[in-house]
């Protein structure tokens, strides 16, 4: 049986969380991060010398990097139909897994930090705004594409990339943006949220209440 390593508050814990019904996988879960077992543990920095979550272990395999490790958990389970087999198709799954991890999570990060954390570092209003207007116009990005799909990320399936997504448009819809400027109306985003609704992983782990 895999272990997960990270609280189930972390949104990368999540992404792991929630592939896991996908997959219908039986897992061990250990809660690891801010609140619970500290990531500074030479028994954590061991596993993940970044001290970050998750991190998944599987029969004396160490694995860390949320995407990496749904990429790896789609392929140990033979799930073509969340990462497909074929070159091309694959390729804009994990384009879009990118694109959430470095461009739409560098654009929301300090305005999620301000507002939902409330970090005080984390507190100039004008560069607040900045960071809400960056997290809108990344999140336009991603309605032009549920409108060129009318579906999901990468096309008319759901795949990896609507999980990472996914959680990050649930952030978006969750964060109290409207102090500084609020969100525009992206009503395929809405839908797709609505889409993603229907299915219980995502339910469980995603929409609960959590940013």
């Amino acid at each position: 049986m895999i272990t997960i390593l990270g609280k189930s508050s972390s949104i990368n814990v999540r992404k792991v969380l929630w592939l896991c019904a996908e997959l219908d996988l039986a897992h061990a879960h250990e809660q690891w991060g801010s609140g619970h077992r500290s990531t500074q543990e030479a028994q954590f920095l061991a596993l993940n010398p970044n001290a970050m979550v998750p991190v998944l272990l599987d029969d004396g395999f160490v694995l860390w990097e949320s995407n990496s490790i749904c990429r790896y958990l789609a392929t140990r389970q033979r799930r073509v139909d969340l990462l497909p087999a074929e070159p091309r198709a694959r390729a804009l799954v994990e384009q879009w897994m990118d694109w959430q991890a470095t461009e739409l999570n560098n654009a929301w990060r300090y305005a999620f930090m301000g507002l939902v954390r409330n970090s005080a570092e984390h507190q100039d209003a004008v560069l607040l705004v900045r960071g809400i207007e960056g997290w809108n116009r990344h999140m336009a990005i991603l309605e032009r594409q549920l409108l060129a799909t009318q579906a999901y990320a990468a096309g008319a399936q759901f795949t990896l990339a609507d999980i990472v997504l996914g959680l990050s448009v649930q952030r978006w819809m969750a964060a109290p943006l409207e102090r500084f400027g609020g969100r525009p109306e992206l009503p395929a985003v809405r839908a797709y949220h609505a889409r993603l609704c229907q299915r219980a992983g995502f339910l469980r782990h995603g929409a609960n209440g959590m940013p």
